[in-house]
């Protein structure tokens, strides 16, 4: 009979010790999974903070540099760095990285804006300090061209790119080229070895 009221009185949900007065266990790795949550969490957090970083320095250095061209070298001759190598010439482009496109200035500022929203949604799944590398300079490329078509002549939208570092037999670019351009070449070889932003490796 006690037996009985025993089972009758106890619903089908093990005590702490466990149905058979054993430990309770615990998940694989000793933590429980919202300890392993908070953790993925909590690294998640510190390379959105990387991709942050990244960001802003790119930005600023780009901006900073721009400022400095057109107070001190827009409408001057050119300042050789090596020569005829390398020379400090300021320009106006109104087109993409490197002055292609010149007539499609607000299709090339509507696909910086789209960039911008693509990595910003990315960040949410970020895992991987390197490609939180890699989206920060492409982030931070992308804003310092964007700034440009939206404050500069001639209009909103319509602005021409300050462009001042001028290689011998290669088109005229700035530092948030630069950025956008080390960002896609990290990201491509990212892509190849199979890594993705949220940490996780794949083999095709």
């Amino acid at each position: 009979m006690a037996e009985a009221e025993r089972i009758i009185g106890t619903p089908d949900i093990p005590d702490a010790e466990g149905a058979d007065g054993a430990e309770p266990q615990q998940p694989a790795g000793g933590s429980s999974p919202a300890e392993g949550e908070g953790a993925d969490s909590g690294r998640g957090r510190k390379k959105i903070l990387v991709l942050l970083v990244v960001t802003v320095l790119a930005y600023l250095l780009d901006l900073v540099s721009k400022m400095i061209v057109v107070a001190k070298l827009e409408h001057e001759e050119p300042i050789e760095i090596f020569g005829e190598w390398l020379k400090f010439d300021a320009i106006r482009n109104a087109g993409a990285a490197f002055g292609i496109g010149e007539a499609f200035t607000v299709i090339f500022t509507a696909i910086a804006a789209v960039v911008i929203i693509v990595i910003v949604r990315l960040a949410r799944k970020l895992y991987s300090l390197p490609w939180a590398i890699a989206l920060g300079l492409l982030l931070g490329g992308a804003l310092g061209n964007l700034t440009d078509r939206i404050f500069r002549a001639p209009g909103v939208f319509e602005g021409a790119v300050v462009d001042f570092i001028a290689p011998a037999h290669f088109a005229v670019f700035n530092l948030a080229d630069s950025a956008i351009v080390c960002g896609g070449i990290l990201i491509v070889i990212l892509s190849f070895k199979g890594l993705d932003p949220d940490g996780t490796v794949h083999k095709d």
